[in-house]
Parts: C-alpha cells; sequence; structure tokens
C-alpha cells in the first residue's frame, strides 16, 4: 500500500499541476475578453447611475442656491470659498464651501474648547485645532489632483471617440453623450453634466464653457476653444479633435517621462523630511533626558521650531526644483 501510494501520489500532483497551469493559460486568454463583456453588460448600468447622479446634483445645486442661508450668501462672495467652491466642483465632492468653512471652523473650535477645559497644553492645543482645520482640506486637494490627473488621461481617447462619432454622423451632443455613456469617470461625468445642461435648457456652447471653467486644464479650454470656433466658422472638427488628442497624448507621455527622472529627486525630499523626525524619535527611546532638552527648556524649544521650519523649506525647495512643468 506504501509503495503504490509513492507511485500514484507524484503522478496525481503531475496531473494537477498540468491542469493548474492548463486554466491559467485559459484565464489568460480570455481574461481580455472578459473584460470586454463585463464592460458591455456594466455600461448600461453604470450610465444610468451616472446620469441619475448628475440630475439630482444639478436640481440640488439649484434648490441649495435658491434656499441658501445669510451666512452662506454672505461667505459665498468671499474669493477663497470661490476657489475652495471650485476644488470641491474638480474633486467631485458634493458639498457646499460656504458650509464646509463652517463646519469646520466649528469643529476646531469645539476640539479646542473640550481640550482647553480639560487643561491641554497650548502648544497641543495649537497643534490640534491646525490639524482639525487642514487635514480635511489636504484630503480634499489631493483627491482634486488625483481626479485631474485622471481626467487628463482620458482625454486623448475620449477625443479620438468623439471624432469617430463625428464621423459616423452622429450630432455634437450625441457625440458627448456617447462619451458619457462609454467612457469611465471622472470623464464621463463631466461630458454627462455637459450633456444634461444642454437638455435643461442651457447652450451648449454655455455647457462646454461651464466644464472648462469647472475643470480649469489647459487641455480641456482648447477643446472647448475649439468646439467653439467650429460652431462659429465651420471646418472639420473631427480632425481638430485627433490632432488635438494627439498633442495631449505627447505631452502625458512627456510628463510620465519627466516624473521618471525626477523620482530620486522627489524621494530624497521625502527622506531628508522624514529622517530628522525619525532621529528624534530613536533618540526619545534610546537616550529619553537627551532628546526632552528639546523639549522641556526654551531653547531647545526655539531650536525645535528653527528646524522643523528650515526642514519643510527645504521640502518645499527640492519640490520646486523637480516640480517641471509640461
Amino acid at each position: 500500500m506504501g509503495t503504490l501510494t509513492i507511485l500514484i501520489l507524484p503522478i496525481l500532483g503531475a496531473v494537477l499541476l498540468a491542469w493548474g497551469i492548463f486554466q491559467v493559460i485559459m484565464d489568460l486568454r480570455t481574461a481580455k475578453q472578459r473584460r470586454v463583456v463585463d464592460r458591455l453588460s456594466e455600461n448600461a448600468a453604470s450610465a444610468g447611475r451616472r446620469d441619475k447622479q448628475v440630475k439630482e446634483s444639478l436640481l440640488r445645486k439649484r434648490a441649495a442656491d435658491a434656499h441658501s442661508g445669510f451666512l452662506d450668501s454672505v461667505m459665498s462672495r468671499m474669493q477663497i470659498v470661490k476657489r475652495l467652491q471650485s476644488a470641491l466642483d474638480q474633486a467631485d465632492v458634493d458639498w457646499s464651501a460656504s458650509r464646509m468653512l463652517v463646519n469646520l471652523t466649528a469643529a476646531t473650535l469645539g476640539i479646542v474648547a473640550v481640550l482647553f477645559f480639560l487643561q491641554i497644553g497650548i502648544i497641543s492645543l495649537i497643534g490640534v485645532g491646525a490639524a482639525t482645520f487642514c487635514l480635511p482640506l489636504l484630503w480634499l486637494m489631493r483627491r482634486r489632483k488625483k481626479r485631474i490627473k485622471a481626467l487628463v488621461e482620458q482625454l486623448p481617447d475620449a477625443f479620438d471617440l468623439m471624432g469617430q462619432a463625428l464621423r459616423a454622423g452622429h450630432a455634437l451632443a450625441g457625440a458627448i453623450q456617447l462619451i458619457s455613456q462609454q467612457m469611465p469617470n471622472p470623464i464621463a461625468k463631466e461630458f454627462s453634466r455637459v450633456f444634461h445642461e444642454q437638455n435643461l435648457g442651457l447652450k451648449i456652447e454655455d455647457a462646454l464653457l461651464n466644464m472648462a471653467r469647472r475643470v480649469d486644464q489647459m487641455d480641456v479650454r482648447f477643446f472647448v476653444t475649439a468646439v467653439l470656433i467650429q460652431r462659429q466658422t465651420g471646418g472639420d472638427l473631427a480632425e481638430v479633435l485627433d490632432k488635438i488628442g494627439k498633442v495631449i497624448r505627447d505631452r502625458v507621455q512627456l510628463l510620465g517621462t519627466v516624473q521618471a527622472l525626477t523620482a530620486e529627486g522627489r524621494l530624497s525630499g521625502w527622506v531628508l523630511l522624514a529622517l530628522p523626525v525619525v532621529v528624534f524619535f530613536a533618540c526619545l527611546v534610546v537616550n529619553r533626558d537627551y532628546a526632552m532638552t528639546l523639549i522641556d527648556t526654551s531653547s531647545g524649544r526655539i531650536m525645535l521650531a528653527v528646524a522643523a521650519a528650515m526642514d519643510l523649506m527645504g521640502m518645499a525647495m527640492i519640490k520646486k526644483i523637480v516640480n517641471i512643468k509640461v
């Protein structure tokens, strides 16, 4: 029985290994087809959900503008609120900028008041208050940057699809609707908003200008300018879109090359930023009395503040050096 087991187990293992390799090869062959089928099957449902979200967002924004309170109306006139609202729109966050600032201020004051009654130190109060107010804004800026980058990378494919739709006989509004249905987010949502705005009675030129102001990217402004000129003077818009798409695709490729070449500099900046902090906490573990000199004495706190400021300045200078505009 033991000899029979020794003979059968290697054969069984070889058969299972061959079967596993065969399944992996078949999965790799059919993965692309399966992705296409999944995209086609989910496309209608996702487009319907996206259209519903855009319609609800437009109607909700109109209702909010009509019923905004006195504080919201006063704050909405401030320049910083307008910039924050633009960042919210670019990040696809359905919030009001004035209400966000009011809520952040109230949350910051509430947390600081609670810590004050708990007799927390003044430096800790300032740090917690600044973190409470600034961390949501930093998260918003990061989300905005990520979404805008993804949208710009999708522009060449969107322009190619629009050019093909125009050559096939679709009108401009139909081509925009096609992009909103066939392309993924975030570009699909922006073009879906343009389509629904012109459906609600706005001129398509004004809807495109709204998108250009909302996205605030040079590539989108090129596209909107080309469409406006073509609507006034005529011409082959499909060919213009092909050329714009090619320029954007080459620029995105060049930007990727620049980021790859400057990756070492950016990594050096983060290492230099984190190294003093890591060394300080290491000193707290190894020799606590020596490290606490920077906290317990007034001269140590001044040195710590100066070191932190110089560390941040060095990071900003490195980031400025490696930030090459393309």
